[in-house]
């Protein structure tokens, strides 16, 4: 069944809703790009620009530029925030400290999220933004767009804000880059009455839920990424706007344990699509493999010999669990000890495929490192069905809810809180036995710590010389 959203959705037309014109749009050459300089020195963000990369700083500076030549009465913030906000980077490049002032009671009427406060502690340098409020949009399921909606969106952003965005940010929302408190209602209003999107979450409560592009677009997707994705965040609104927890609290959908959208390293709760029966096996394919008439990987290594197909080093060596073997020519798999890691359904897709009793692997606890360091989450619950209207899951999340609001401590993200109360003691609140595939696979740490003597100047530092630098 196709996915269908709750409501009605509207039909934006940028021809009727557009603010600028294309000559407006397009007012600078490339030759005056070239030749641009802007009023600050910024040899650091100019060494940024250099090699074969693509640079945020060219972008930015291309906006300035953009923003220089419109006439004032086409803008409703300074002209000069982007070259003010470049000037300001470079001085925290300088000293090695950021300059921004981070928070603050400013936000929408009604939410107490979606908008993060920036303020600058040397606006007296750079007043083009001595206010700099950055907004959470949040985004479509699996980040489908139209161009009329892109460009309403920039149009709006260009008139309102200072032009730069991020799509998308690591919640997964567009991330709307700089504006005055002024402007936060006015763009609140365009978004919902408009463009009929809402603002993401930030602070303490439940962020934007993410997801793959589940199958929409994908023939592995085990579970519909976009109809679960869409339903929780309908459902839990009051979660999403209104913070409530002791921290942070991030859902992310992964179609099938490819995991496309890492939810396994980056969410509270992980939801990564699999299922309970066998693996099917068409054996004609496994040969036509074998024999060098299907390519392996889909043709994604084309373009090097790699010498030909060798089932055996490519595939069965490579299981995970070393439940595959091959047997007079048949490919052999013990299910019973599969991990569902997709390794041999993505090298041999024609002949492998996942099973049709499909539904959720639910996982618990990964973080980037705030009190404890970065940490994985935990397998918790091997298999629940996914389908509309998710009840089942609700049950389970309400169920955690309940038990981290009650023992978190500020600022615990739930991972902490599991690691602080045992794992024996999260396995009685989602009512699940312990299993020896919890713990069987360490943790990775991703992130790189600086030793003192990295970090020129070391740990220590100065109050007094801080405080000369920062003003505010």
């Amino acid at each position: 069944m196709a996915f269908e959203p709750k409501e009605e959705q509207k039909t934006i037309n940028y021809e009727e809703a557009r603010i600028y014109s294309q000559e407006e749009l397009s007012n600078y050459t490339e030759e005056e790009l070239k030749n641009y300089k802007i009023k600050h020195d910024v040899p650091d963000l100019d060494d940024l620009e250099k090699g074969p990369w693509p640079s945020f700083v060219t972008d930015a500076k291309r906006e300035d530029l953009h923003r220089k030549k419109l006439n004032d009465e086409r803008l409703l913030i300074s002209k000069n925030c982007v070259e003010d906000l470049l000037g300001q980077l470079q001085l925290s490049f300088d000293h090695g400290e950021t300059h921004w002032k981070h928070g603050g009671i400013v936000g929408v009427f009604g939410y107490g999220g979606g908008v993060i406060g920036r303020y600058s502690d040397v606006q007296e340098d750079f007043p083009g933004v001595a206010s700099f409020h950055t907004l959470r949009v949040n985004q479509a399921a699996s980040k489908f767009y139209d161009t009329n909606y892109l460009r309403t969106l920039c149009d709006m952003w260009e008139y309102r804000g200072s032009g730069l965005l991020n799509m998308h940010g690591s919640t997964g929302d567009i991330i709307l880059l700089g504006t005055t408190t002024e402007q936060l209602e006015p763009v609140f209003h365009e978004m919902t009455h408009e463009l009929q999107q809402d603002l993401g979450g930030s602070g303490s409560n439940l962020r934007t839920p993410s997801c793959c592009i589940g199958k929409a677009r994908c023939e592995w997707s085990c579970i519909d990424t976009q109809d679960m994705c869409y339903e929780l965040t309908q459902f839990y609104q009051d979660e999403l706007h209104r913070p409530m927890f002791p921290y942070k609290f991030k859902f992310k959908f992964d179609g099938c344990p490819n995991g496309c959208v890492a939810s396994i390293a980056r969410s509270d709760m992980s939801f990564i699509g699999t299922w309970k029966d066998n693996i099917k096996i068409d054996q004609d394919k496994v040969k036509a493999y074998i024999n060098g008439e299907a390519q392996p990987n889909a043709g994604s290594h084309n373009g090097r010999d790699w010498g030909k197909f060798d089932i055996q080093k490519e595939v069965i060596d490579r299981c995970p669990t070393g439940c595959m073997s091959l047997e007079n020519g048949e490919l052999k798999i013990d299910n019973e000890n599969c991990n569902r890691c997709m390794h041999c359904i993505n090298v041999m897709p024609q002949a492998l495929r996942p099973g049709d009793d499909k539904g959720v692997t639910i996982l618990f606890g990964a973080k980037a490192p705030i009190l404890e360091g970065a940490q994985m989450s935990v397998m918790t619950i091997p298999f629940m069905k996914a389908e509309p209207p998710y009840d089942n899951i609700k049950d389970v999340i309400e169920n955690v809810w309940d038990w981290w609001m009650e023992e978190g401590k500020n600022r615990e993200r739930l991972g902490e809180l599991i690691q602080r109360k045992t794992l024996q003691e999260f396995l009685k609140v989602v009512g699940v036995p312990a299993a020896p595939q919890m713990v069987t696979a360490p943790r990775a740490n991703p992130y790189i710590f600086w030793k003192e003597e990295d970090v020129p100047g070391g740990f220590e530092r100065d109050v007094e010389d801080y405080r000369s630098r920062h003003k505010r």
